[in-house]
């Protein structure tokens, strides 16, 4: 899983530093040569939502997907599993969904052979068979997950449930930033 993290995550990056580059070239296009690119911003709502469904597998991943915790290290532990184990198959159930909406808009896309309503004119298919396939990980790694805390819950692993699949703490995300800090700055200690 970590491995698609890292893919999505420079999937994401590299998309949309072309997307701002693209912008960038397009405005200054516009303001000194007066002479627009067209379909700038037809790319840019592609990018955003492919970069969105790689996004959603990247917070799945980091344990980034907002959830209100402020309580959570406060519970005992059967709550704090039970409330694990229901945020993953709520996450998974939305996942699912998003999928199946996705999916029904691609449907129709293909039933009306549909392009879009910009200069381009772009077959709609194309764009949307990307977007379908980020959903698609998103739903598949979703469901990985449910299976996973299953396992853990059936074989009663609490402590891995509490940590693979509880929020972060402060301690854990203050670990993540030093080892980042420490990666960046090239050193070990």
């Amino acid at each position: 899983m970590k491995r698609i993290e890292l893919i999505a995550a420079w999937l994401f990056g590299l998309a949309f530093t072309a997307l701002g580059i693209a912008v960038t070239v397009e405005t200054v296009s516009r303001k000194v040569f007066n002479y627009s690119l067209q379909g700038v911003d037809e790319l840019g709502g592609y990018a955003l939502a492919v970069g969105s469904a790689l996004a959603f597998c990247v917070a799945l991943t980091g344990k980034a997907h907002i959830r209100i915790d402020i309580l959570h290290a406060l519970l005992p532990r059967w709550l704090r599993i039970g409330m694990n184990l229901a945020s993953v198959v709520c996450l998974a159930l939305c996942a699912v969904a998003l999928l199946a909406m996705g999916w029904i808009s691609f449907s129709d896309t293909l039933a009306f052979n549909s392009i879009a309503q910009t200069p381009w004119a772009t077959p709609l298919k194309y764009p949307q068979a990307i977007w379908i396939g980020a959903l698609a990980l998103f739903a598949a790694m979703s469901c990985v997950a449910v299976a996973s805390i299953a396992i853990m819950f059936l074989a009663r692993r609490w402590q891995a449930i509490d940590s693979g699949f509880g929020p972060k703490s402060t301690g854990d995300e203050l670990q993540e930033e030093l080892a980042d800090l420490r990666k960046r700055a090239g050193t070990s200690a």
